[in-house]
């Protein structure tokens, strides 16, 4: 059925090892821990320089700068989670610019479709009123909104890890002819 090379084996063995820790992390802790996240970056440089040198070395590199760049932008407005950065960033340099950018579109489908369906659950369950509170609410202490990190990660709908690890495994059955 499928007639994997070395270099293609190591690949998926690592990212899909990847994206179900991190998943998993994701969802029990709502936190990544850099001990994932790090080691997948170097090991995705030491991957492309050993599989494909120089110019796997630069598309690593691409990768990275635009996967780790967009959602550091995200990061920096405050749409994205400090984990979620370093989740891009540690899988983006095994997928390169072409495959990170394709993952991000489609983990947006995916949080969208995901969300709505929390959202609708929430409504259907416990009601609206109550469901906006617990979406929309921030913390106030005197006018002035006072949100930690835990407050907005409390907020948060869903576990990002799980729409990137999809979006990567439908990424990568989609386009398998780039990888």
């Amino acid at each position: 059925m499928f007639d994997l090379n070395t270099s293609q084996i190591v690949f998926l063995i690592a990212v899909v090892a990847y994206t179900v820790a991190t998943s998993f992390t994701d969802l029990k802790s709502r936190k990544i821990p850099n001990r994932l996240t790090a080691p997948m970056c170097v090991a995705g440089f030491v991957y492309q320089g050993v599989f494909f040198g120089l110019p796997g070395l630069g598309n690593g590199a691409l990768g990275f700068a635009v996967g780790f760049g967009i959602l550091f932008l995200l990061w920096m407005i405050g749409s994205a989670g400090g984990g979620d950065v370093k989740l891009i960033g540690g899988l983006s340099v095994w997928l390169g610019a072409a495959l990170t950018l394709r993952v991000l579109l489609c983990s947006l489908i995916f949080v969208m479709v995901g969300t709505m369906g929390m959202m609708v659950y929430g409504v259907l369950s416990q009601g609206l009123a109550r469901t906006k509170k617990q979406l929309l609410e921030k913390k106030a202490v005197g006018g002035k909104s006072k949100e930690t990190v835990g407050d907005r990660q409390k907020r948060r709908v869903m576990a990002f890890a799980v729409p990137v690890a999809l979006a990567t495994w439908c990424v990568l059955l989609i386009f398998r002819a780039h990888w």
